[in-house]
């Protein structure tokens, strides 16, 4: 795929993950600075058509990414990059307010929905149990999805078991699974972006944050990066 492709299929994701409506070349070429013309947009967005990585919906004139599109958007294009000191000082402040375990995860779960606007989940040490924040999230989400639309992933996401295996293929590397990449089938109209956190030399858990595949992945990935390295800090007893 050539650099402009990318760079128009960018566009394209960074549009409409703001915006939730078709993007149209007229759009990128206002907005984005590529030094081309809407007419030489359109004939690559024609391109990434074909190749499956956006779609028209409906008559729009506009085009959305496909879970394909996503998928080449994370492995080529989002970085992972380090969260400002101003929130990473206030995440640290935040988790150093706890002052047991329990309390630990709960407020991290809490922050971390918060922070990135999706559902957050964190495994317990080396143990069967889950922490789960920002189901409300959802529904403000997906308010111009289909009434029950949600449904599925709001049973889903009841059984402790189905939470456990959204985390089970977590990896000290951070991991982003979109739509039909989840095997449950009823999360397979979300993404989650998960990793392991660990203590020096142990790893004890795993933590992750599911939502809309059309997500903010490279700032929900930095945050889930950032928040898995201060849980394993603190965990294990050391603040610096």
């Amino acid at each position: 795929m050539q650099d402009r492709q990318l760079e128009i299929l960018r566009a394209i994701v960074d549009e409409y993950v703001a915006t939730q409506e078709p993007v149209g070349s007229k759009i990128i070429a206002e907005k984005h600075s590529l030094g081309v013309s809407p007419a030489t947009i359109r004939n690559e967005m024609a391109i990434l058509e074909e190749q499956g990585l956006i779609t028209q919906p409906h008559t729009s004139a506009g085009r959305i990414p496909t879970n394909s599109g996503y998928r080449v958007f994370v492995d080529k294009i989002a970085e992972i990059k380090p969260l400002s000191s101003a929130e990473r000082r206030a995440i640290e402040t935040f988790m150093g307010n706890s002052d047991n375990l329990d309390d630990l995860l709960v407020r991290t779960a809490k922050m971390l929905a918060q922070i990135t606007n999706q559902v957050a989940v964190i495994q317990y040490p080396d143990e069967d149990k889950v922490v789960l924040a920002g189901t409300a999230n959802l529904a403000r989400n997906n308010s111009h999805e289909p009434a029950g639309a949600i449904y599925p992933v709001l049973e889903a996401l009841e059984e402790q078991v189905v939470l456990l295996r959204l985390l089970a293929d977590a990896t000290s590397e951070i991991q982003v699974r979109i739509g039909q990449e989840q095997g449950e089938i009823g999360l397979q109209s979300t993404s989650i972006v998960s990793t392991q956190y660990s203590t020096p030399g142990t790893t004890v858990g795993a933590l992750g944050v599911l939502g809309p595949t059309r997500m903010n992945y490279a700032a929900t990935m930095a945050t889930v990066n950032t928040v898995a390295r201060y849980i394993g800090r603190f965990i294990g007893g050391s603040n610096s």
